[in-house]
C-alpha cells in the first residue's frame, strides 16, 4: 500500500463509516490491491491511529514502545494531567467481516454433483441436536465422561449411523439442522450468551474451530448422498458464536452449487418438501403450544400448500410430542453429556442419541431413525 491508499483510508474513515473492516474492502477494491483484506486492515488501522494519537505515536517511538500495544495512557503536562481509555478492542462486526473476508479468499472449490433423478424420493432430516462442544463432565461427579472429543465422535457416529439407517429409502434431499447450542459457551470468561458460568473443556476459540471442522466433514459426509440444505437455529447457550459458525460454514461452501443455506439470526426457520412443512427452532423461546399458529402466520404459503405439518424442537435434551391439531410438535433427544448442575438437579438419565426423521413428499413422515449412545 502506498501513502496515497492510506489517505483515501483515513478520509473514508472521517467521512463515510468507522469500520477498518469495510475501509479495507473499499481500498482493496478500488484500487485492485493483491495484498489480503485483513492485511489492509491491519495496515489501515495503524495509519488511522497514528493520525489520530501522533504525539504519543513520537513518545513511543523515542523510547521504542510499539504504538500498536499502547491501549490506555496517562498524559501528565505543567498544568494538568490526562487519563487516556482506548477503544475496548475489536468490534464483533469487525471480528466477523475479517472472518468472512478471510474465508471468501481461501474458500475451497466443489465441483458439481450431477445426480441422477430420484423417483419417488424422500426428504432425510438430520438433526444432531445440542452438541455443546466444549461441555465437560467427568465420571467422578456424574456417573460419564463428555468433552469436546467425545462430543465430535459422538454427532460423526450418530450422522453416518443415520445415513447407514437410511439406505433403503430412495433419499433426494438432506435437511441438515444446525446450530441448537452447538457451542456450550458464548463469552471468553466461560459463560453463556446470559453469564451462566459452564464447566468447560477447552477455551472458546479452540471449541469453534473444532465446531467448524466438524460441521465441514458433516455436510461433506451428507453431501456425498444428496443435495443438501443447510439450516441453523439460534440458541441461548451461543446466542453470538453460534452465528457467526453457521456463517462462516456458508461462507466455507460458497463454491459448492449442491448445497443451499438459512443461516439468518429468525428463531423459527421454515422447509417445505412436497406436501411435508417442517419447522424448526431451538425451543428456549415461545411456548410449544403457540408454535402451530406461528407457523401458519409466518410460512402462510407453504402452510397453504402443505398437508403434513411438523415442528422439531430441541433445548430440553428429552423426547417429547404432541399433536396439535394438525401440527406434530417433538422434542429432541441430545448426544451430549450430563454435566454436574444438571446432574445435581436431577436432570439426568435421558437417553443420549442423534435423531433422524425420513419425509415421503406426498405422504408425510414415514420413518424415525434414531442412533443411540
Amino acid at each position: 500500500m502506498t501513502n496515497k491508499h492510506l489517505e483515501h483510508a483515513l478520509w473514508l474513515y472521517n467521512e463515510t463509516t468507522d469500520n477498518k473492516s469495510e475501509i479495507a474492502r473499499r481500498i482493496k477494491k478500488e484500487y485492485g490491491l493483491e495484498e489480503s483484506i485483513n492485511s489492509i486492515r491491519k495496515r489501515v488501522a495503524r495509519y488511522i491511529k497514528r493520525q489520530e494519537s501522533k504525539g504519543l505515536v513520537d513518545e513511543c517511538e523515542e523510547v521504542g514502545i510499539p504504538v500498536d500495544k499502547v491501549k490506555h495512557y496517562w498524559y501528565k503536562g505543567k498544568h494538568y494531567s490526562i487519563n487516556v481509555k482506548g477503544e475496548n478492542g475489536v468490534s464483533y462486526d469487525e471480528i466477523r467481516d475479517e472472518l468472512i473476508d478471510e474465508m471468501k479468499e481461501h474458500a475451497p472449490e466443489y465441483p458439481t454433483i450431477v445426480r441422477q433423478k430420484v423417483v419417488d424420493g424422500h426428504l432425510l432430516v438430520v438433526d444432531p441436536a445440542d452438541i455443546h462442544i466444549g461441555k465437560l463432565a467427568t465420571s467422578l461427579e456424574t456417573g460419564e465422561e463428555y468433552n469436546s472429543q467425545i462430543a465430535v465422535q459422538r454427532v460423526k457416529d450418530g450422522v453416518q449411523g443415520i445415513l447407514d439407517k437410511s439406505e433403503g429409502f430412495n433419499i433426494d434431499k438432506i435437511l441438515f439442522v444446525a446450530g441448537n447450542d452447538i457451542l456450550h459457551i458464548d463469552t471468553p470468561d466461560r459463560k453463556t450468551t446470559k453469564g451462566t458460568p459452564q464447566d468447560t473443556d477447552g477455551m472458546w476459540y479452540e471449541n469453534f474451530l473444532v465446531a467448524k471442522r466438524l460441521y465441514v466433514e458433516v455436510v461433506e459426509m451428507l453431501l456425498a448422498i444428496a443435495d443438501v440444505h443447510f439450516v441453523f437455529n439460534p440458541s441461548n447457550h451461543d446466542y453470538t458464536n453460534g452465528f457467526f459458525l453457521a456463517d462462516t460454514i456458508s461462507t466455507w461452501f460458497m463454491n459448492c452449487a449442491n448445497i443451499t443455506f438459512d443461516v439468518s439470526i429468525n428463531h423459527r426457520k421454515y422447509y417445505r418438501y412436497g406436501n411435508n412443512l417442517i419447522g424448526t427452532t431451538h425451543g428456549d423461546t415461545g411456548k410449544l403450544a403457540d408454535l402451530p399458529l406461528l407457523m401458519a402466520q409466518e410460512a402462510n404459503n407453504d402452510w397453504a400448500k402443505a398437508k403434513h405439518k411438523y415442528i422439531y424442537t430441541h433445548h430440553v435434551h428429552h423426547k417429547m410430542s404432541k399433536d396439535h391439531i394438525g401440527v406434530t410438535v417433538e422434542s429432541l433427544r441430545s448426544p451430549s453429556g450430563t454435566d454436574g448442575w444438571h446432574h445435581r438437579q436431577g436432570y439426568a438419565h435421558a437417553p443420549k442419541a442423534v435423531e433422524g426423521f425420513v419425509h415421503h413428499k406426498t405422504h408425510g413422515q414415514v420413518a424415525r431413525i434414531t442412533h443411540l449412545f
